[in-house]
């Protein structure tokens, strides 16, 4: 066994180097040799055959069961030296292979009908808000920040998040918005407030429905803003403005052109959407099967040669594209350090288990950013090519207007705390 295991590692980690340990005591290193600043203990005999198989399954669960212990550095430590070594081109033929099969397979999932994908939301969104409000901020936004500039906290980077993408709606007072996947419904709200807009947000988690109306009513908001429990395909009537923050990730593969072709339908003919959503920079690849089984039943990341021939086919026009490099692993950082320190309440609500595994998601999601080739992409979308100005700047002055009325809305709500 000693020996099978000793040339699994050795080929695994051609780079940096880590101390691995059995069960029965027996240690040695695997890596480059230098002196290594990462340990990892298996626990029980059956542990580093099961991480042999299928290392991206079964080491998540191996670490929610407590079957793993790090014994020096950290999770994220480990999981960033796995990201540079796993997929080597020089290294395990059998995991890279496993890696292609699953990519190649990734069609054959289950269609992600209206019942799945209600069973898929309330799988994941409707745990309680006591817990998101252990990590997010205060506004609970569940997606990308935008750090416009160094040294931003979270919630200056998500309100900056919020301004980015109504400049790029360029939204005038009175127009009709949906919000496709409005989460808790802070972009809806945001839309509403500061760009006075009459707001349809949809969502499939009751928890989120919950929260979003009583945020509005909290604000005074809830006769421009209408939260609905709705899947995308039921959507009726046609808005001037659609924004999808957060929700695509969900859609599935083959469902694609079902998306954009309801989002052409829902739009007017002045019309105008911003799709914001994680894909993939270095094209199409099939979504790790802890996260899938876990976390996201249903969650797929797509690579953007994936998203443009079915928007291409809906008959509506790319007209902005952006591409938000590691501001979701900042993001994330973020929520990792505020999960951490909210850990023990998590603990005596949920238990220990359900703790390692948000530890491992937080720490895998921030890795994958930095080191696995994913992004944030922000395709914007209109009926007519004259809908949006010819030059980006109108941006930039939107953004300024914007950041005036609502920094000074924030500077109140903090003078009144």
């Amino acid at each position: 066994m000693a020996k099978l295991l000793e040339g699994f590692f050795a080929k695994l980690f051609k780079t940096g180097s880590i101390e691995i340990e059995t069960a029965g005591g027996y240690k040695f290193i695997a890596g480059a040799g230098q002196a290594p600043k990462l340990g990892l203990r298996f626990k029980d005999a059956a542990a580093p055959f099961l991480v042999m198989l299928d290392p991206e399954l079964n080491f998540g669960e191996l670490y929610m069961d407590g079957r793993i212990e790090i014994t020096k550095g950290s999770l994220f430590d480990l999981l960033m030296l796995s990201a540079e070594n796993l997929w080597r081109p020089d290294g395990s033929l059998r995991l890279r292979l496993l890696l292609k099969a699953r990519t190649a397979l990734r069609w054959l999932r289950r269609p992600n009908n209206r019942q799945q994908a209600r069973q898929n939301a309330a799988h994941h969104y409707d745990l309680d808000a006591f817990f998101y409000t252990r990590f997010l901020d205060s506004g609970l936004q569940y997606s990308c920040a935008y750090f416009e500039r160094d040294g931003l906290n979270l919630e200056t980077a998500q309100l900056a998040k919020k301004r980015h993408i109504a400049a790029k709606l360029i939204m005038s007072p009175g127009q009709r918005l949906l919000d496709i996947g409005c989460g808790f419904g802070g972009m809806a709200i945001y839309l509403a407030r500061f760009c006075e807009a009459e707001v349809t947000g949809i969502t499939l988690s009751q928890t989120q429905l919950d929260v979003a109306r009583a945020a509005a009513a909290d604000l005074g908001l809830s006769e421009m803003t209408d939260f609905r429990l709705c899947d995308y395909r039921e959507a009726g009537d046609t808005f001037d403005r659609i924004v999808s923050v957060g929700m695509f990730e969900h859609v599935g593969l083959s469902h694609y052109d079902t998306y954009f072709r309801r989002v052409a339908e829902l739009l007017n003919e002045s019309g105008i959407a911003l799709i914001h959503t994680i894909g993939r920079m270095d094209g199409p690849c099939a979504t790790n099967p802890w996260v899938k089984k876990y976390i996201f039943p249903g969650g797929y990341l797509p690579a953007l040669s994936e998203i443009m021939p079915a928007v291409e086919r809906s008959g509506l026009f790319v007209t902005d594209v952006e591409v938000l490099r590691l501001h979701y692993a900042k993001t994330i950082h973020a929520w990792r350090e505020r999960f951490e320190t909210h850990r023990a309440e998590v603990k005596a609500k949920r238990g220990e288990r359900f703790c390692r595994m948000w530890e491992l998601y937080l720490a895998g999601s921030e890795t994958a950013f930095l080191r696995e080739g994913l992004a944030v992409f922000q395709i914007q979308l209109a009926k007519k090519l004259e809908n949006v100005p010819l030059t980006r700047d109108y941006m930039a002055q939107a953004e300024a207007h914007l950041r005036s009325r609502d920094s000074a809305a924030e500077n109140l709500r903090l003078a009144a705390e």
